[in-house]
């Protein structure tokens, strides 16, 4: 697909990201394949970014759906989709404009609900794009307490969305989940970095809601 109206130019991110697709830490690569274990039917992937996930995604997926508005990320995520071992069409559209008609068995989001402008809108547009019963998987920021809370809130509040892609690290997206009417069925936390690294993303959570079935 071509570039739309709804993409987004962060340039120095998309550089700095690329950079760091390249060169992901294994537990990083680990919490990836843990996030996207098990799947099964159509897909949509939301921020895909370079397309990291899609080396990983089972053969039990039959159709990825991508969405990557940061334009220069889009290009990479086109190429890494071309090696995929299940089929993935990348969208330059932000999601907030998708429209598919067709729901979807499963939503995944990696690193992405901390830059979205409007999580709690994002997560309800999310809630009615999955088949009754399906999943999301996610894999993100959160906020913490303590000492690396104020500096999350102190990042959030100055520099920090300004040169990583819009991500905001204080944002309490299971609790955000839960109130767009997912079920959280599984969930764990894991650090990319030691507790002691002052970095204000270096906690995530990992783990995979529900959309409730549609009662009989």
């Amino acid at each position: 697909m071509t570039a739309t109206e709804s993409q987004l130019s962060h340039p120095f991110f998309a550089r700095l990201w690329t950079l760091m697709s390249a060169h992901e830490t294994e537990k990083l690569t680990r919490l990836r394949r843990a996030n996207l274990a098990g799947l099964t039917g159509r897909v949509l992937e939301v921020g895909a970014g370079t397309g990291t996930n899609f080396a990983f995604y089972p053969e039990s997926v039959t159709q990825v759906v991508a969405v990557e508005p940061e334009v220069h990320l889009f290009e990479h995520a086109k190429a890494a989709a071309a090696a995929a071992p299940v089929p993935v069409s990348v969208s330059g559209q932000t999601v907030e404009t998708l429209a598919d008609p067709e729901p979807f068995d499963a939503v995944v989001c990696s690193l992405v609900l901390c830059t979205v402008d409007q999580p709690d809108e994002v997560l309800a547009q999310l809630f009615a794009q999955l088949r009754p019963g399906g999943e999301l998987r996610y894999l993100e920021h959160i906020a913490n307490d303590g000492w690396r809370g104020r500096l999350q809130r102190f990042a959030d509040a100055t520099l920090w969305p300004k040169i990583s892609g819009n991500c905001h690290s204080h944002r309490h997206t299971e609790q955000s989940i839960r109130a767009a009417g997912f079920e959280i069925e599984d969930a764990q936390r894991d650090w990319t970095f030691p507790r002691w690294v002052p970095l204000p993303v270096a906690e995530f959570a990992l783990g995979r809601a529900v959309r409730p079935a549609v009662s009989a």
